[in-house]
């Protein structure tokens, strides 16, 4: 007869023995915390005895369990030692050129050239303008007599002139700014039924020591002006090299 019964005691096994020969003895078992197994037909042998049956322990492993609360952060620990530096980066891209081995440097001398000047006489056919009536010429390398600008320093120069034709037969005029007899510059003005029409035009020019610089007439008549400047020339030094 197997009898089981609920229970809340730990594993007990418990063993009684006959007391005379041939008296049948009882067997109990108990199995777990809830199962009691009772075997009367199964007698003990003399010297033996039923030893105690422990349960495995519960696996655990790859159940997801409920967790805690998370705990107040803890106090931080000292400061490790210093790593070894690191590699060196990449170099930079190259800079942009300066303008000489010493860089942008602040220069102690500021040359100061200049010139203006207007023109008195009338001319024509193909003539170097004297531009006679000076009104500005500092450092004097604005030459009157030969209507000619020589460069003194290098760097570079601003140069303008105006022109005012002299018409009323129907022509036209041309006016080119030479460097070294080179045209850099021209200006035309045409009589279309008037008298008188203007031909201008500027440049900016690098010039080295020694060129020379002028307005010369390629066709047409000029118009003088005694002093009132009617056609003038003028130019000066930008910056230095």
């Amino acid at each position: 007869m197997v009898l089981v019964l609920l229970v809340a005691i730990p594993l007990l096994v418990h063993t009684t023995k006959g007391g005379s020969t041939g008296s049948a003895g009882s067997h109990y078992e108990m199995l777990g915390s809830c199962r009691m197994v009772c075997d009367p037909y199964t007698t003990s042998q003399t010297g033996q005895e039923l030893t105690a049956v422990s349960p495995s322990p519960q696996d655990y492993s790859g159940r997801k369990t409920k967790s805690g609360l998370r705990g107040p952060p803890g106090i931080p620990g000292p400061q490790g030692a210093r790593g070894p530096p690191g590699e060196p980066g990449k170099p930079g891209p190259q800079g942009l050129p300066g303008p000489g081995p010493g860089g942008y440097v602040p220069s102690l001398y500021s040359p100061k050239i200049a010139f203006y000047a207007g023109l008195r006489k009338q001319h024509e056919g193909s003539e170097v303008l004297k531009f006679d009536d000076v009104v500005t010429n500092v450092g004097n390398y604005y030459e009157p007599t030969t209507g000619k600008f020589t460069c003194p320093l290098p760097g570079i120069y601003y140069f303008t002139y105006h022109v005012l034709m002299r018409g009323g037969d129907g022509t036209s005029m041309w006016a080119d700014l030479k460097k070294n007899g080179q045209v850099r510059a021209s200006a035309i003005a045409q009589d279309a039924d008037q008298n008188y029409d203007y031909a201008s035009n500027s440049v900016i020019l690098h010039l080295d020591v020694g060129d020379e610089v002028c307005v010369q007439l390629d066709g047409g008549k000029v118009h003088g002006g005694n002093t009132n400047k009617y056609s003038t020339f003028s130019g000066f030094l930008i910056y230095p090299d």
